[in-house]
């Protein structure tokens, strides 16, 4: 059974720091590439990041280029969002995406809120 399970998400200020992780299980982790999204209220879920099964190759939404770094560790099964500069805009629900050719899973989802 595959599972991926997120942590790391809550409520910060405007311009603070947070680092989301997705632990996996149930997979061969180091077989797919990992994303992650997010959906806000009465919006679509996007793409936020996506990093390749090496790690050697990362992608990002044009509105988090240069605050957030995706990254993974093959050994621990978990792939991490380091998200800096927080604005209000970036209040969602982010997802964790696991996905290989016929393959696509994903995690339950964490809230971070930015709030003053």
């Amino acid at each position: 059974q595959v599972q991926l399970v997120e942590s790391g998400g809550g409520l910060v200020q405007p311009g603070g720091s947070l680092t989301l992780s997705c632990a996996a299980s149930g997979l061969t982790f180091n077989f797919y590439a990992m994303s992650w999204y997010r959906q806000a209220p009465g919006k679509e879920r996007e793409l936020v990041a996506v990093i390749s099964i090496t790690g050697a190759s990362t992608n990002y939404a044009e509105s988090v280029k240069g605050r957030f770094t995706i990254s993974r560790d093959n050994a621990k099964n978990t792939v991490y969002l380091q998200m800096n500069s927080l604005k209000p805009d970036d209040t969602a629900v982010y997802y964790c995406n696991a996905q290989r050719p016929a393959r696509n899973y994903w995690g339950q989802g964490t809230q971070v809120t930015v709030s003053s």
